[in-house]
């Protein structure tokens, strides 16, 4: 059942003195995107009569093709906290539809919902996301950019002083819960100036519209406290990266389809299908899940972060890991994906190997207990696990090589995307960088 109705939004726009409303949708590379409009344009948003230049956001449609409809989700709406008196501002998420009243195939949380649908043709009633994002922050410059100077010296769960993050943290906290977000911990992460907030689990369109909401909210709050958020994977070499673990579930009704009080470790054939699927899929969904070059400075022994495709409900070195909750909070924790990732098209591609394990039977190979990142090459190749890819060009090729993930992504973002990604791996393979002038330009 919808939450809100046009005249629930338009009753709540004038009690809480809204001026503003962001009709907000995320681009192919998961990037915010908005088109703010007076209060006097909201009834003509609700209507889905916003249009907007198409050809201006990436990944999407060319100039000639460029008129593009904003179709607002009711139930997304939210009075951002942090404006003003005077006048507030809202938001509201749009899908993207084209000007015959189809759904525009570029648009990510659109695709999402046709991936869902698919999950739903064979009999599940709902993908559920906990996402765990990682950030850090720095400190800004008299002029308000951002510096390499961390905030703190803090570690794993470490208080103020040493945390001189908490306020913030602290802040944007109370700025989430305002917005609705049930925060369930928030605490330092093992960088120094590094920090994760967890919010409760939701359905995947919905989790997905919170991820992108969270990461608006850390980066206003922390400017205010004269801090730079970023979600950047690896912002400094030889410290920890930040990921986005994704804790996920498939549902059946009521029932956790995943769980099974009789089955090895409590897990279904459902689940250990599921797996399967993951990893079968895993070198190809990386490109999506891991977008960036600078993704897969993350993704190295010694930091935490997977770098091998294995399993285990015991250890937190592999791809994935199943945490000991049973019953209704049975989960998959994906461990790869970064939070530079556009969240909608992370999830299309996780589900979609998934579902493709489900749907062909495959077999689990058997969980690996022991700490991946000590073992010899040959010994991993004894046990079956192979590596994530190591760089962005080489998950690209195996991008390119996977048709369940193609066909999760679709042909138009499969096409922009890889056209896109190739171009940045292209760029920074023959940029030549400063590493490489302090050690070779004397020496040769």
């Amino acid at each position: 059942m919808a939450k809100y109705t046009k005249e629930d939004i338009k009753r709540m726009a004038q009690e809480q003195n809204v001026r503003f409303i962001r009709l907000q949708f995320t681009d192919m590379l998961g990037i915010i995107k908005n088109v703010e409009i007076p209060i006097g344009q909201l009834d003509k948003a609700l209507n889905n009569q916003m249009m907007f230049d198409g050809s201006s956001i990436e990944g999407f449609v060319r100039i000639e093709e460029s008129d593009m409809y904003l179709y607002p989700d009711y139930d997304t709406w939210i009075v951002f906290p942090w404006t003003t008196e005077k006048g507030k501002v809202a938001r509201l998420i749009c899908d993207i539809y084209n000007t015959d009243g189809t759904p525009f195939a570029g648009d990510p949380r659109g695709n999402l919902k046709r991936m869902l649908r698919r999950m739903e043709e064979l009999g599940f009633t709902s993908f559920n996301l906990g996402p765990e994002p990682e950030f850090y922050l720095f400190k800004l410059d008299e002029n308000g950019e951002p510096t390499m100077e961390l905030n703190d010296k803090g570690g794993y769960f470490d208080l103020a002083p040493t945390d001189l993050g908490e306020n913030c943290r602290r802040d944007i906290v109370l700025e989430l819960e305002e917005m609705g977000f049930d925060i369930e911990a928030s605490h330092h992460e093992c960088g120094p100036g590094q920090h994760e907030i967890d919010f409760k689990y939701a359905d995947a369109v919905k989790a997905c519209d919170d991820i992108q909401t969270f990461k608006l909210v850390v980066k206003t709050i922390a400017r205010k406290h004269g801090l730079h958020a970023t979600f950047m994977p690896k912002p400094i070499f030889g410290i920890a990266g930040s990921g986005m673990h994704c804790n996920v579930s498939l549902f059946k009704g009521n029932q956790n389809a995943f769980y099974d009080e009789n089955g090895p470790l409590q897990l279904s054939e459902t689940a250990y299908q599921f797996i399967a699927g993951i990893m079968k899929h895993a070198e190809a969904f990386t490109a999506i899940c891991n977008p960036t070059v600078n993704s897969y400075k993350r993704l190295v022994p010694g930091y935490e972060a997977p770098c091998y495709v294995a399993w285990s409900a015991k250890n937190r070195s592999p791809l994935i890991r199943i945490p000991t909750a049973r019953g209704m909070s049975t989960r998959v924790e994906v461990r790869s994906p970064d939070p530079s990732a556009n969240p909608y098209l992370a999830m299309a591609v996780i589900l979609a190997a998934g579902l493709d394990g489900i749907i062909n039977k495959l077999k689990a190979p058997k969980p690996v207990d022991r700490n991946i990142y000590v073992m010899g090459k040959l010994e991993r190749l004894e046990h079956g696990i192979i590596d994530l890819p190591s760089n962005l060009g080489v998950a690209l090729e195996k991008l390119k090589q996977d048709e369940v993930i193609l066909d999760a992504l679709g042909e138009h973002i499969a096409e922009h995307f890889i056209e896109a990604k190739e171009i940045e791996w292209d760029m920074f393979r023959t940029t030549v960088t400063t590493w490489e002038r302090e050690h070779y330009m004397s020496t040769y």
